[in-house]
């Protein structure tokens, strides 16, 4: 009987030495995985790096080439005729900046500006009607502000008031303008102006070699058809700008007709009310 104990306690420790075991087994081999499987992140995570890394090194490159190439093809294209190219590019944008930031400045909501003087002057307050136009920018405040000084006038003082002023604020809004169609105009034409002095060069090389020789030629043409691509790119360039200004100017202009009307209605009505 005693053997039989001593057999049996010798059984209970080997199955608890057994447990043991493969309880140390089992986290060895959940630590093994969740490092394989960090491992395989972290390899995840460096290659998208490199990837981008080479990508970002791409870009750079292919920025790289496109200015060389550019600086290239301006010197190719005769520099004195493609800086006459470039000022034009510059001296349009400059002039189209400007009247893109002055129209965008221009622009408010008007229906709540002419709610807002129908409250004030329905309510007698005109001197607050003008202090609300003077504290708002734009052409449509301004012609507002011409029809309250002469709100106690008769109508038709008022509308000849804010249709002088009305024409005054458009010819501002359009100011600059004929630059920028000029240098529009400007633009191709000294590229056309390059095309021709490439080709008399081209002529005068041939004159001088006594010869038609094809590199010759193609020196000269090269030289005519890039001043040509340039200036043409330049006008495309300033034309939209001066497209998406003129844009501008007609809603702006728009906002001021509607504007204009809406403060007859307004002045008709305080004149109704005051007289009534």
């Amino acid at each position: 009987m005693a053997t039989g104990l001593v057999t049996f306690l010798l059984l209970m420790v080997v199955s608890m030495a057994s447990a043991q075991t493969d309880t140390v087994k089992t986290e060895a081999d959940e630590v093994t995985t969740a490092q394989v499987d960090s491992a395989l992140i972290d390899s995840i995570s460096f290659d998208e790096q490199a990837i981008a890394a080479a990508d970002s090194l791409l870009l750079m490159e292919e920025t790289s080439g496109l200015h060389q190439q550019l600086k290239k093809k301006f010197v190719e294209g005769n520099p004195a005729f493609m800086s006459l190219v470039a000022l034009v590019l510059v001296l349009g944008l400059a002039f189209c900046i400007e009247r893109i930031i002055y129209l965008t400045l221009s622009e408010i909501n008007a229906k709540k500006l002419m709610a807002d003087l129908e409250e004030k002057v329905m309510k007698d307050d005109v001197e607050g009607a003008k202090d609300i136009c003077r504290d708002t920018r734009g052409p449509v405040a301004s012609i507002c502000y011409q029809g309250l000084m002469r709100i106690d006038e008769p109508m038709e003082d008022i509308e000849r008031s804010i249709v002088s002023y009305g024409s005054v604020q458009s010819a501002n809004m359009e100011r600059g303008c004929s630059w920028i169609t000029l240098f529009i105009a400007m633009a191709p034409s000294l590229g056309f102006l390059g095309t021709v002095i490439g080709m008399v060069m081209s002529f005068d090389q041939i004159q001088t070699e006594g010869d038609i020789n094809p590199t010759i030629v193609a020196a000269g043409m090269k030289v005519a058809l890039i001043t040509t691509i340039f200036g043409i790119i330049a006008a495309l360039i300033l034309q939209v700008f001066y497209n998406y200004i003129l844009s501008k100017i007609e809603h702006i202009t728009s906002q001021m007709e509607e504007s204009a009307i809406s403060f007859l209605d307004i002045a008709m009505k305080y004149k109704l009310k005051k007289n009534g």
